[in-house]
């Protein structure tokens, strides 16, 4: 049995810190393509591009254009080509990221991932999700290496939506509960190898952060105020949860996830709306203690998670589509299998509809 652990060269978080990009990243190159949305050019360019000349670098910045397809990370890999650059920086939401990731890999350059908001854990990890033009997930990329850097300004988290901080949450609830079945199953992670206890340990640890601080720094967010506890949170939804997945596994709440992508009513929720509700779901599946389902419905519902499907958008129950959701999330590929090896789609299909139920009569309580 091999256990095997991936993490990023270096992460650095606090208010302030895009302030020191030029330094923390002084040693990677001397010019940088900065993959990023024109919004946050217009908010954090200037600073951006401040910092690295202060270290006598130079940014060139080239637009983002809202899905990490292979189209676009080809794209940007021959921009880079064009223009000399020698690190790729991801500025963003996760998508952004996960494209700013794919072209060093596929360069064989250094790469910084400085995130906008904390809504997923895509920043600290070395995959990288790629999707077709519908925005459906086609391919998961495995890096040889974790992005070189990964910087972490909260001034800027604390002043993104809160939907998106909240989202961030819901990504980060499942991290448990899929790295301890990983465990229990012995399935192995993306990281090569079996769940170490480290891996084990940093899941639990995002899980306990966000049960005690959860709350109170989705507040702060709401305040735009950094504190103690949001700092705690975001450590926990960018680093904890990024790590804790990548070597701690992923079971049924990502899988069913990937599967709602199959029914269209849903694809106005963030990826953290669906992995929370596909949370609930595998704590079906594993038939949860009644107190471990409650503390999870009590978090979902005073973040403004899903609980149930009308919440994640599905006002009306098609039969039809959801049994292509509960198809999607079994196929051979995806990651259900490590709750359970033997798990069929008609028990996806129930944990769905009883994951609905439950949500449902905990809200009219």
């Amino acid at each position: 049995m091999t256990y095997a652990i991936k993490a990023p060269a270096r992460y650095a978080q606090g208010a302030g810190e895009l302030a020191n990009l030029g330094r923390s990243a002084k040693k990677l190159g001397d010019k940088f393509l900065v993959i990023c949305s024109d919004n946050s050019r217009g908010r954090f360019g200037a600073q951006v591009e401040a910092s690295l000349a202060e270290q006598e670098k130079e940014a060139v910045f080239t637009t983002f254009h809202g899905e990490a397809t292979k189209d676009e990370v080809f794209s940007k890999m021959d921009e880079c080509r064009a223009q000399g650059c020698d690190v790729v920086v991801g500025m963003g939401g996760g998508k952004a990221l996960d494209t700013a990731k794919a072209v060093a890999e596929n360069l064989g350059l250094p790469c910084v991932i400085i995130p906008t908001v904390a809504s997923n854990d895509a920043p600290c990890s070395g995959v990288a999700v790629l999707y077709n033009d519908a925005g459906v997930v086609i391919k998961a990329v495995l890096m040889r290496r974790n992005p070189d850097l990964v910087l972490v300004d909260t001034g800027i988290i604390a002043n993104a939506p809160r939907r998106l901080f909240a989202a961030g949450l819901g990504d980060a609830l499942s991290t448990w509960f899929e790295a301890r079945a990983c465990k229990n199953s012995g399935a192995r992670t993306m990281a090569r190898g079996n769940v170490s206890n480290t891996g084990l340990m940093m899941a639990r640890l995002c899980y306990d952060l966000l049960m005690e601080k959860g709350r109170d720094a989705l507040a702060a967010v709401e305040r735009h105020e950094v504190t103690p506890a949001l700092e705690d949170v975001v450590e926990a939804t960018i680093y904890l949860s990024g790590l804790g997945f990548e070597n701690g596994g992923l079971a049924a709440a990502h899988a069913v996830n990937d599967g709602f992508a199959q029914e269209p009513q849903a694809h106005g929720m963030y990826h953290g709306e669906k992995v929370a509700f596909g949370t609930l779901v595998q704590l079906v599946l594993e038939k949860a203690p009644q107190e471990e389902l409650e503390q999870v419905l009590a978090f979902l519902r005073d973040t403004g998670l899903p609980l149930t499907l009308a919440q994640l958008g599905v006002k009306e129950i098609v039969p039809e589509t959801l049994k292509k959701v509960e198809e999607a999330a079994v196929v051979p590929t995806q990651s259900t299998k490590n709750l359970r090896a033997d798990i069929t789609a008609q028990e996806v299909y129930h944990a769905i509809l009883e994951a609905d139920r439950i949500g449902r009569d905990y809200l009219a309580r």
